[in-house]
Parts: C-alpha cells; structure tokens; sequence
C-alpha cells in the first residue's frame, strides 16, 4: 500500500469519529444510560471488510461508556474470507492500551449479513450495530435482508449507525430501514468527506443512527 493511501485512510477514520460524533450528539445520553448497565458493551460491524474502523468504534463507544475499566467487544463479520483474515490479523483478540480506557476485543468471522440469524455464536442484544458504506444499489433485495437481520440484533435502546456513499443511495437506505422497522433518529451530511473518482462518491458522504421502532 502507497504512504497516500495509508495517510487518506487515517484521515478519513479522524473524519469518520468527528462525523459520530456529531450524529449522536442529541441521542448521546440515552446510549450512555445503556451503556452504563452493561459490563461489556458490544458492537457489531456488518459487512466490515478488513474493518479498519475497529479502533474508531470501539474507543468512540468506551468514551460513551465513560468508565476508565470499560470493556468493549467488537464483532465483524463480512463473506470475504481474505478481507476477514485481514482484519483478524490487524485487530483480533482481547488488547489494553496505555492511554486509552479499558479492554477491547475483537473477534471476526466470515459469513453472510443477510442471514445473521443462522450465526447464533454471535449473540444478540448489542449496543451497536454499523454498517460503513452499506450498498443498498448492489442488489436492494439482499440489502433489506441486511437491516432486516441488523435491526433484530439490536438490544433496547441499541443503536444502528450506517453510512454511504452517494447521496440517493443513502436515502434510499433511510426508507428502507424505517418501513422495515427502524426509527430515524438522525441524518448527517459529511461537510469533510473525501471526494473519490466516481462521480458523486466520497468517503462516509453521508451517516444515519436509527432505533428500533417501539411495538
């Protein structure tokens, strides 16, 4: 990888924690309620690819937690087997860091998003659940599948944050998860997004957090 990409990367995952930030903003003390009984908090990441926001998500969830002990546990999973050995080897295991809270852990496994409930290994009842650059364009069947399964994975008053890529997929993905169940909570544009070749691309152009709508 060129010195350019790595930087881009890097600069990117300082927008992207800005960008949650900021979308949460308003929501901030009832996630912190949630987290505040909970020992370990847990985050799932769908379709993580080599999930090089693994240490974006699981410090911007133990700063919410806000306890200097706080434990956090990611899951990912994504179907491409190479991309998960990738992360597994960057991120996995239990780790504790000098100058950040607490214990992470990280644990990747290869499967499909649309069909979460057959990986019961995984559990349920997270705190988090996200999904960068979801891909609602590439086959809007099998996307609906995905919130469909990310929303049920939700514990009470968990969270889904998702981002995208282009302006209309995004509000296509806000329509789809709300008629399947998910409340709207918040809706940003990215003012900072790296603007990529394609037209109309760049980088977590867009983020949304959703609850699970009340029965």
């Amino acid at each position: 990888m060129s010195q350019n990409y790595l930087a881009e990367t890097e600069e990117d995952l300082t927008r992207l924690r800005k960008i949650l930030c900021k979308v949460t903003r308003d929501d901030a003390d009832t996630v912190r309620r949630r987290l505040a009984k909970r020992d370990e908090a847990r985050v799932l990441d769908i379709a993580c690819g080599d999930c090089r926001e693994a240490e974006v998500l699981t410090d911007f969830i133990a700063e919410l937690k806000g306890r200097s002990n706080a434990a956090i546990k990611l899951t990912g999973i994504d179907v491409r087997a190479r991309e998960i050995a990738d992360a597994q080897r960057r991120y996995g295991g239990k780790k504790e860091f000098k100058d950040r809270p607490g214990t992470r852990e990280c644990e990747f496994m290869t499967g499909d998003a649309s069909k979460l409930d057959e990986h019961g290994e995984m559990g349920d009842d997270f705190d988090l659940v996200f999904m960068r650059h979801q891909n609602y364009w590439n086959g809007a069947k099998t996307w609906e599948k995905i919130y469909d399964q990310a929303l049920t994975k939700l514990g009470d008053d968990g969270r889904l944050i998702i981002t995208s890529y282009f302006d209309k997929e995004h509000e296509l993905a806000l329509e789809a998860i709300q008629r399947l169940g998910g409340e709207l909570i918040q809706t940003e544009f990215n003012s900072e997004t790296r603007e990529l070749k394609t037209e109309g691309k760049s980088v977590d152009r867009h983020v949304a957090i959703f609850r699970r709508k009340e029965d």
